[in-house]
């Protein structure tokens, strides 16, 4: 494991390679990949670890009986997922986790920090700061997708998405993580409704697209 690069993301911020090093046996780090598609947690079962995406990403999807999916989050490279119920064991997952892409992801028994925490090791300190940063952004990040599945047309649910991921890019061009299904997933809507809605507003001028990479058009839309 290539500590050095550990110390790139969030999670590790501010953790010397002393305490990296001490904390890869602590907390029984180890790397584990998967194929595209691939189920890495499934709802119903249990963890003690969470798992930080080294290449590739994932996505974090809810399916219900009835087989309707709702893709609820993203994890790219360098982010933490599954943190939650990693700190709380006893709660089976609500939710499946699933490679969006071939990856990589480093899975950290999370559930032991709290047997290091007494002995006041400067790591056991800055990575309790970094989880509750972490936590703090995904509160955010549910926040936003609350406020898109509250929007009640199509139309509003994708302005919404488009305009939070240009926030994000700081750029009106930008690329987003889902294809048409995902994304259908994602705002909760029906995959033929999105395309016809997507293709509405890129002929009305509001926006232009190609596949997963969009532009938000400065000019006044076409009436």
């Amino acid at each position: 494991m290539n500590l050095a690069a550990l110390s790139d993301i969030p999670l590790f911020r501010g953790i010397d390679a002393p305490g990296l090093e001490e904390m890869t046996e602590a907390l029984r780090m180890h790397e584990e990949r998967y194929r595209k598609d691939e189920l890495i947690l499934r709802a119903g079962t249990f963890t003690q670890s969470l798992g930080i995406v080294l290449a590739g990403s994932v996505t974090i999807e809810s399916n219900d009986a009835w087989g309707t999916r709702t893709i609820l989050g993203f994890a790219g490279k360098g982010e933490a997922f599954a943190e939650t119920y990693a700190l709380l064991p006893k709660e089976p997952l609500l939710v499946d986790v699933r490679s969006h892409e071939s990856c990589r992801i480093l899975f950290i028994r999370i559930s032991l920090l709290a047997h290091y925490a007494e002995a006041q090791k400067l790591w056991t300190t800055q990575l309790s700061q970094n989880l509750l940063m972490n936590a703090a952004k995904k509160n955010l990040m549910l926040s936003r997708r609350s406020f898109l599945i509250a929007s009640k047309s199509v139309r509003e649910k994708v302005m919404a998405y488009l305009n939070a991921e240009s926030i994000k890019h700081k750029a009106n061009t930008f690329e987003i993580p889902f294809n048409r299904q995902q994304l259908a997933d994602y705002l909760n809507v029906e995959r033929t409704a999105l395309s016809k809605e997507l293709s509405r507003m890129q002929a009305e001028g509001y926006i232009s697209y190609r596949k997963n990479r969009f532009t938000i058009l400065a000019k006044t839309p076409t009436r």
